[in-house]
């Protein structure tokens, strides 16, 4: 790519060529910039509407990633052509409430023909260009906020084999369905330095990221990372999606744990995830302060760990 287009011949595209990030973003003036990105997947629960409602949480997440504000979507889809029409139906409908509770108007869009469903969006945002959130920025001491828990992929995989616990699905669904709309607001109130969401490269994957964004390590306490119920369960059956193996072995070198943290375990935290929460790096006098407003407006925070000096990542106990 960067043969065909040199970062130096687009002064005003911000984030997408030489610091690739969740999403590009083009400068449109000196105080608004626009915010691109396009999503989409595979069903991964059995419900059409909260498979439609997932797929546009998960799309919208990487415009809130970025500290934007999404305004307009386009619908992408492949449908089977023997595929129901309540069905289809079922699955624009859930992304479309999904945009309309975002503030987000879905415009359009395009299908073809697949035989295996597939649904997303191509999502637009504004976005101050001196308020932008990247992955770069964390500095040593600032504080690791996460919020949204872990372990969608393991739960969704023991969905998929027919191993999964009806209520612990249910709670992952409401944890996928769920905007990172409140705590990106939050970023960019409390002067968060570097952003990302959690999804398909896992926690860990995502962290490795930011930290060779930023260029330095990152310190999880694994006792502080929040996880849905059952996803110990079925992380102890190695119940897991085939993108959390590839994880592991494309960052796995990157990482360094704790003894006594067993190997399932450990794949938890490089299971793919779907739709999950934003990991914020935080300047540490505006930890208490954030945490106090998210209690405020029901925004789940967790303290997960803190950046260091380096160019690793380490999960203590």
């Amino acid at each position: 790519m960067q043969e065909i287009y040199q970062p130096a011949d687009y002064p005003d595209l911000l984030a997408g060529l030489d610091n690739p990030d969740d999403a590009a973003v083009w400068r449109l003036s000196e105080d608004r910039a626009l915010v691109v990105t396009l999503d989409f997947f595979t069903p991964i629960v059995d419900n059409p509407y909260d498979y439609g409602a997932i797929a546009a949480a998960n799309s919208l997440s990487d415009i809130y990633a970025m500290g934007g504000k999404p305004f307009l979507a386009l619908n992408v889809a492949a449908f089977p052509p023997e595929l129901p029409n309540e069905i289809t139906s079922e699955i624009l409908r859930g992304g479309a409430e999904k945009a309309h509770q975002a503030g987000v108007v879905i415009a359009g869009g395009h299908t073809v023909q697949d035989k295996e469903p597939k649904y997303g969006l191509i999502g637009l945002g504004f976005v101050h260009p001196e308020k932008l959130l990247t992955k770069k920025g964390a500095r040593p001491g600032d504080v690791l906020l996460l919020s949204k828990p872990l372990g969608t992929g393991t739960i969704t995989t023991a969905l998929k084999r027919d191993q999964a616990d009806p209520t612990d699905v249910s709670e992952a669904v409401g944890w996928m369905k769920r905007l990172n709309q409140t705590a990106s607001e939050l970023a960019l109130a409390f002067g968060v330095r570097a952003c990302t969401d959690i999804t398909g490269y896992s926690l860990l994957g995502h962290a490795w990221e930011m930290a060779t964004a930023s260029g330095v390590g990152l310190r999880f306490r694994f006792e502080n990372l929040p996880f849905l119920k059952g996803a110990f369960h079925y992380a102890q059956e190695y119940i897991f999606p085939g993108g959390s193996m590839d994880n592991q072995h494309y960052f796995g070198s990157h990482v360094t744990f704790a003894d006594e943290i067993e190997e399932s375990f450990r794949l938890l935290l490089f299971d793919a995830q779907t739709s999950g929460g934003l990991l914020m790096s935080v300047p540490a006098p505006q930890v208490k302060p954030m945490q106090a407003e998210a209690a405020r407006v029901g925004q789940n925070l967790w303290q997960v760990g803190e950046v260091i000096e380096g160019a690793h990542i380490e999960v203590l106990r």
